[in-house]
C-alpha cells in the first residue's frame, strides 16, 4: 500500500512539474470580432434647403452620398441643383444649372467599438451643365451729364445663354457624426480648382452651380456643406481587435 502511495506521488509531481514547464498567462486574449456595418449612406445638403427658404432669389438641392469600401476608404457623390439670381453694378442675371461631383473619402479617426464617427478628407471631380439669363443691364457711359444717378439703361427684356459648363477638382474635408443610429450629421468644407470653363463670348461665367463665385484672374473658388444622412446596412465585416505585442522580461 505504501509502495502504491509513493508512485502516486511521484506521478503527480510529473505532471504537475510538465504543466508548470510553461508559463501562465493571467491576461485574457480577446478574440471576439468586431464586426462594422458595411453599406450605402444617403442624405440631403442642409444649407441648400434652408438657403432655398430664407432668399427669394436662390432655389437648390444637393443629394449626397457614399459607399464604404473598406474600413477607412468611402467612394462619394454629389449630385444638386441650383438656381441663382445676381445683381451686379451693371447688369441683374440668372444662372441655373445641374452638377455632378464623384470622388472618394478616407477616414483618419480612430473610433470606439460601436461607433463609426468619421474625420475624413478626400477629393472630387465635377462637372456643372447650366445657363445664364441677363434679366436687364446698363450701359457704361463716363459722361454722367444727362444722367448723374445712374447709367443709361439698356435691354430689359431678358436674354438667355445656354449651353454652358464648366469641371474642376475639389480638395474635401469634413466630419459626420452618429446622431442616432444610423443617422448622421455632417459638414464638409470644399476648396476647387477650376479646369474648364466655358462660356459666352459676350457674358462671363461670374457665378456657376456646384462651384460658387468665380472670382476674376482667379481659378479657385471656395464652397461647404452641411448634410443629414441615413445608412442603409446591407452587410458587416468583422475586424478584430489588434493584438499587443508580447514582452519578454530577462
Amino acid at each position: 500500500m505504501l509502495k502504491y502511495f509513493i508512485s502516486s506521488f511521484l506521478l503527480c509531481s510529473c505532471f504537475i512539474g510538465f504543466a508548470q514547464s510553461k508559463p501562465i498567462d493571467l491576461q485574457q486574449k480577446d478574440t471576439v470580432a468586431y464586426k462594422q456595418p458595411y453599406g450605402l449612406r444617403v442624405g440631403v445638403d442642409l444649407s441648400r434647403i434652408i438657403q432655398s427658404n430664407l432668399k427669394d432669389d436662390y432655389k437648390g438641392l444637393e443629394i449626397v452620398a457614399d459607399y464604404r469600401l473598406t474600413h477607412k476608404l468611402h467612394v462619394a457623390a454629389e449630385l444638386g441643383t441650383e438656381e441663382n439670381t445676381r445683381q451686379e453694378d451693371l447688369y441683374n442675371f440668372t444662372t441655373s444649372g445641374n452638377y455632378l461631383k464623384l470622388g472618394v473619402d478616407v477616414n483618419n479617426y480612430e473610433n470606439w467599438y460601436g461607433m463609426y464617427n468619421a474625420i475624413h478628407m478626400g477629393g472630387r471631380i465635377a462637372h456643372s451643365k447650366f445657363s445664364n439669363t441677363i434679366n436687364d443691364y446698363q450701359i457704361y457711359n463716363s459722361n454722367r451729364y444727362w444722367n448723374p444717378d445712374n447709367f443709361v439703361t439698356g435691354v430689359t427684356e431678358a436674354q438667355k445663354i445656354e449651353d454652358l459648363s464648366a469641371t474642376w477638382l475639389e480638395f474635401v474635408f469634413g466630419v459626420k457624426t452618429e446622431l442616432f443610429a444610423n443617422i448622421y450629421l455632417g459638414g464638409s468644407i470644399r476648396l476647387a480648382y477650376l479646369v474648364s470653363n466655358k462660356e459666352a463670348k459676350n457674358f462671363n461665367n461670374i457665378w456657376i452651380p456646384g462651384f460658387n463665385k468665380v472670382t476674376e484672374g482667379s481659378k479657385f473658388g471656395v464652397g461647404y456643406n452641411y448634410s443629414i444622412s441615413y445608412l442603409i446596412p446591407l452587410y458587416k465585416k468583422a475586424k478584430k481587435k489588434k493584438e499587443e505585442k508580447e514582452t519578454t522580461t530577462p
